[in-house]
Parts: structure tokens; sequence; C-alpha cells
């Protein structure tokens, strides 16, 4: 049964080196001594996933996953289903993108696993994080960041086009966690306005690493046509074989033209027109698009890879000049590509000991944390340990947007255009 593993059978409390809860010893002396001590919520948590019928219950209608409550569906995929749900401990909301283990064939399960591996060595503001890896016997689960703004196709499609200042805002971010990720030697290889999220102050999320690889250098040659057709770059349609982070940056191109007029640049009534538009790179950037953004969009959209923009340069360009990145989100070169995960997380000690108090509050003891180690991504106490670490860092200014020099949040102070066109965003720094 789950939750058995974590079996509490009395009220007085040793740690125990392999359960979450704590093992029971006591003595007729003791228990005439003193009261019992009052419950952790880790262990009043775990007594009900062995003894509550009601939790038992959700267990088995798949209601509750391990130390998480299910609610309804938010999103779904081609061998998944998005489901909100929330920590029990924490109280945080969290996305449960669940799998059936019988519908996911050689290749899917060599996707899942690409998935899991890219998400494990990414800590970035603009990257949705992976807390904790869930299975039973007839599903996997992965418990995401719940970003809770919606996706940019949406917001387009609800809003239409957005306006220069906005575009800036929602691009620098996409840019800082594409050169996060090529700088760790990852390609995503399925950017699409459906996988650039929001949370609800604004900031922006790139998510859906199910195409994603890691490569031992960005000059690696790769073969496999990946992503949506519509944001594909001309050499996938040419079947041939491609370096990584160009196809990256040429759909960074299309979401760019889709953010500032509200269409597509390559559009076609069948699939056959669309791959010859995108080959032959025929598509028209509407006049009243300010020329800087004219200019980067026509540098990124070039049909050669080896002419198209490299990250840097977007970050460069006159467009952009006047975005100023949050500290959090200027990512310098790594030492190593392969840091560990915990030595990321453990960079700043402060929040390291916050976390850790946290932990304690709800019962998790020094003997918990060391025989865990806070890396193993299918241990609720790893799970539990990254949330309240991404709550502390938000807390911290983790998840600050870009803001524009001139920008001002006060409609009656001059600069009024600038602040119509970003109404719908919030949370955005006034600049004297």
């Amino acid at each position: 049964m789950p939750g058995g593993q974590y079996q509490v059978t009395s009220t007085r409390f040793h740690h125990s080196v392999y359960s979450l809860t704590d093992s029971s010893v006591a003595s007729n002396e003791d228990e005439e001594a003193e009261a019992p001590p009052p419950l952790t919520p880790l262990q009043k948590l775990t007594i009900d996933l062995c003894k509550d019928e009601k939790t038992i219950k959700e267990l088995i209608i798949g209601r509750r996953v391990g130390f998480y409550k299910v609610r309804g569906e938010i999103g779904y995929g081609t061998f998944s289903r998005v489901k909100l749900a929330f920590n029990a401990l924490t109280k945080d909301k969290v996305a449960l993108k669940i799998l059936e283990k019988a519908r996911l064939d050689s290749q899917a399960h060599r996707l899942l696993s690409r998935e899991i591996s890219s998400m494990e060595s990414l800590q970035h503001p603009n990257v949705i994080r992976l807390y904790e890896v869930l299975e039973t016997p007839s599903r996997l689960y992965l418990v995401l960041e719940y970003a809770g703004g919606g996706d940019l196709h949406n917001k387009i499609c609800n809003e239409g086009k957005q306006s220069d200042n906005a575009s800036k805002i929602i691009f620098a971010q996409i840019l800082s966690a594409i050169k996060y990720m090529h700088n760790l030697n990852i390609i995503h290889r399925d950017l699409k306005a459906e996988n650039v999220l929001f949370t609800c102050s604004g900031c922006v999320k790139v998510a859906d690493f199910g195409f994603s690889t890691r490569v031992s250098n960005r000059n690696v040659i790769l073969d496999t046509f990946c992503g949506s057709p519509p944001y594909a770059a001309p050499e996938l349609f040419r079947d041939e074989c491609y370096l990584g982070p160009p196809v990256d940056v040429w759909a960074m191109g299309v979401l760019l033209f889709f953010m500032v007029t509200g269409t597509m640049p390559f559009r076609a009534e069948t699939m056959g027109k669309l791959r010859r538009n995108i080959i032959e790179g025929c598509y028209t950037v509407p006049p009243w698009v300010s020329g800087p953004c004219q200019r980067l969009i026509k540098g990124i959209l070039k049909p050669a890879p080896m002419e198209r923009y490299a990250v840097d340069q977007m970050l460069g360009c006159d467009w952009l000049l006047p975005v100023e990145l949050p500290w959090s989100l200027v990512t310098p070169e790594p030492s190593s590509s392969l840091r560990g995960l915990l030595d990321s997380e453990c960079r700043n000690l402060e929040e390291e000991e916050d976390v850790r108090i946290l932990l304690e509050e709800l019962g998790f003891t020094a003997e918990h944390l060391q025989n865990n180690r806070l890396k193993d991504n299918r241990s609720p106490v790893t799970g539990v340990y990254r949330i309240l670490l991404h709550q502390a860092q938000k807390k911290r200014g983790c998840d600050s947007l870009p803001v524009v020099r001139g920008m001002v949040r006060d409609p009656k102070r001059e600069g009024l255009r600038a602040y119509r066109g970003l109404r719908h965003t919030s949370k955005f720094c006034v600049l004297s």
C-alpha cells in the first residue's frame, strides 16, 4: 500500500535511518513521566497515508499521489495529462504531469528519460522546475513548478499582438533561458508559444523538455526532426543533419514575429507549401513593427544556419538595449556542464539554512536529510526540499521581471503610452 513504508506505530518517537517517520520504542516509566510530544506535520501525514480510510481511498482512486493532493486537469500532451495538485505539507501548488506506462513505447521512454535528465540539470528563473518523480505500477508522475498564468499562445490569441515593450520583456526572458540551456549544452528543440508559460506575476517559464537533448558540445551534429512544423528551421525540412543552437534560435525568431504581429511568419494551407515557404524564407514583416525589432527578426530568420544571429548577438541587439535584466537572469558560462544539482542549489548558504529550518518545522530531522542527500528526485524529502528552496528563492527576487528603461507604472506620469502597452502585465518596476 502507498505510504506503508512510512508507518508510525506509537506515540514515542526515535528517528529511523530507513523511514520518513520515526520508529517506536517506549517504556512504562517514560510514559508515566511525560506526555507524548505533539505530532509534527510529517508524522500526521504519514499516519494518514497508512491508517486514515479517506486518505487511503484517495490514494487508490488517484486523488492523491505520495505527498500530493490531485485536483483538476490543466493540460494534456501526446503521451501525458497535466493536473493541478498541491503538496500536503508545504501547501504549494504544483503541476502533475501524468504518463500512462502502457502507452509508452521504447522511443517515448527515451524521450522521458531525456526530459528528466535535462530538467535535473536546469535551475533558472525562466525554466520550469522539476521537483520530484513518482511512480506507481501503472503510471509515472513528474511533479513540476506550477506557472498559473497561462501560455504565450493563448495570451496572443486572447489579447492580440503585444506592444513593443511587452514583447521585449517576454523575449528577453526566453532568450535568457535559452542562453542558459545552451551554456549547459542542452538543446530544447520544441520551442513554441504553447511551451512558453507565465507565472501570475508575468514571469516567463520555458517548459516541455520532451524533445530536448544534451550534447557534448554545441557543434555536435543532430539528425532527428523535432518540434512543431510552423516553428521548424529550414534545415529540418531539408532532411539534413543540423546543429542544435541555430534550430532553437530560428524558433525564437518565429516566437518574436508572433508576439509583435499577432500572426505567424510562415502560413500555408498544406504542409508542402509551408515547407517551401520556410525553406525559401518567404515572410513579410509589417511596416509598423519598429525598425530595431525588424532588424532582429531578419537577423534570426535567415535560411542558412551559419548566417543566423547567435544568442549573444541577439542579447546585444539595438532592440534589447533598453532592457535591464535582474541579476538572477544574467547567467555566466558554467565552469562545468556536469555540475550537480546539489552544488547549484547550495550556492546561497542563507537560503539553504532557511530551508533547513522550514524542513525541521515540518518534522524532517537531520537524519532524514543525511539519509536522502537531497539528490534523488524519487525521494519525497527531495521534493519538499526543492519546493521550499524555490519558495525561498522567489522571496529573494528569483522571479523578478526585466524592465525597460523609461517605462512607468503610473498612467498619469510621462510615458503613458508605454504603460498602456503593458496594462495586462503586473509588477513592472518604475524607473524615474
